[in-house]
């Protein structure tokens, strides 16, 4: 895995876990709950899963709240 990619994984996981933490933080210990799971995940790569090929920040945003409230919701 090269440098760069280290560092978008990196940044993918810090923008999403901020994002959780400021937009739930009502829901601070169950936010806490979540991202322990994603990052328990074998995968290097967890936090990949709410990007796209267009990198889009808010999209990527809408993913991990979807994502969230699935969870949530048990599903």
């Amino acid at each position: 895995m090269s440098m760069g990619t280290k560092n978008r994984l990196a940044l993918v996981a810090t923008l999403c876990r901020d994002h959780l933490r400021q937009n739930h933080s009502d829901q601070a210990d169950l936010v806490e709950e979540f991202i322990a799971e994603i990052q328990a995940s074998s995968e290097d790569n967890a936090w990949l899963q709410f990007t796209d090929a267009k990198r889009s920040d808010a999209e990527m945003r809408d993913r991990v709240d979807q994502a969230f409230q699935a969870w949530l919701n048990g599903e």
